[in-house]
């Protein structure tokens, strides 16, 4: 049921990719909003009460509907994985920019792709060459497709029923929303949220960079991931981005202009300068990647029933 599960999800987002905006961020942003109201005080203890609280709640509601619904029939659950899945992963709703861009980019139409690279990244590029734009797309495509898909995977098979899609799907919201806010009046509220979900996808982060090198330039991947992440000012980012550009054999990372100005950057991956073919060739690697997943989980569930 959990291979049947995520194939029709992933199924159903490329055919009616969801409204992310509107079925989940929404929603999540209210909650975060009454949450700061009521527990922000400036100090990490409340922060990490506040993240407990809408955590566990969220995470042990949807096991319970699971079960209710698994007694009903077990067909209903997993109705009930499909969607939460579906609500879950939101990959298409990213992945439209990249590919608009990539079409952009071919058709020389360099102020377009610079436009939708800025949509995505929520910072101007007004003045990046093609190259660098192909290069973030690259950089942003292979932390999308971990963040909503491979990660959220992860946890859906580790934890029971849909609870481990939950658990990501709603820690990486609130790191984001919280952890990176800087100013002075939020304080210290945000520090659990982020530390919390950097133990989270710990083990997912490592999972997705060892499925790019496997499908990808295997050495050029291990050798990238070795010597180049610890560099990035993120770690779960530079793993990503030196294992997936030394799977592709691109050159990511590297100063860029963004906003006006000049930004420092480490040089991640190896090979060729970014374009709209490495970004094909990204997508490839993308799928083999999820491909190689489903196929792991295909056989351990075959080994399952043979053991029966």
């Amino acid at each position: 049921m959990t291979l049947f599960a995520l194939i029709v999800a992933l199924v159903l987002e490329q055919l009616q990719p969801l409204a992310v905006e509107t079925v989940t961020l929404n929603p999540l942003r209210r909650i975060s909003d009454f949450l700061v109201d009521r527990f922000n005080d400036g100090r990490a203890g409340n922060g990490r009460v506040a993240w407990w609280v809408v955590v566990l709640s969220l995470t042990i509601g949807g096991t319970l509907i699971f079960y209710l619904l698994w007694n009903l029939h077990p067909l209903f659950a997993a109705a009930f994985n499909i969607l939460v899945l579906y609500v879950t992963m939101g990959f298409r709703w990213e992945s439209h920019y990249f590919g608009d861009i990539q079409i952009a980019l071919r058709m020389g139409e360099l102020d377009r792709a610079r436009s939708l690279l800025g949509d995505w990244r929520g910072r101007s590029h007004e003045d990046s060459s093609s190259e660098e734009v192909a290069r973030l797309a690259i950089e942003q495509a292979l932390l999308a497709a971990h963040r909503n898909v491979f990660g959220v995977v992860f946890w859906f098979l580790l934890l029971p029923g849909p609870s481990g899609a939950i658990l990501y799907r709603v820690s990486r919201f609130f790191a984001e929303d919280w952890g990176e806010r800087a100013e002075p009046e939020f304080g210290t509220f945000g520090r659990f949220a982020r530390s919390a979900f950097e133990v989270i996808d710990w083990l997912p982060v490592r999972l997705t960079a060892a499925s790019f090198s496997i499908v990808g330039n295997f050495e050029d991947a291990v050798f990238c991931w070795r010597s180049q992440a610890q560099q990035w000012a993120d770690k779960a980012a530079g793993i990503l981005i030196a294992s997936g550009g030394g799977a592709l054999g691109v050159r990511l990372g590297m100063p860029i202009q963004e906003t006006g100005e000049i930004v420092e950057r480490p040089e991640m991956g190896s090979g060729g300068d970014a374009d709209a073919d490495f970004m094909q060739s990204a997508i490839g690697l993308i799928w083999r990647s999820l491909v190689l997943c489903l196929l792991l989980l295909a056989l351990v569930t075959i080994a399952s029933w043979v053991g029966r």
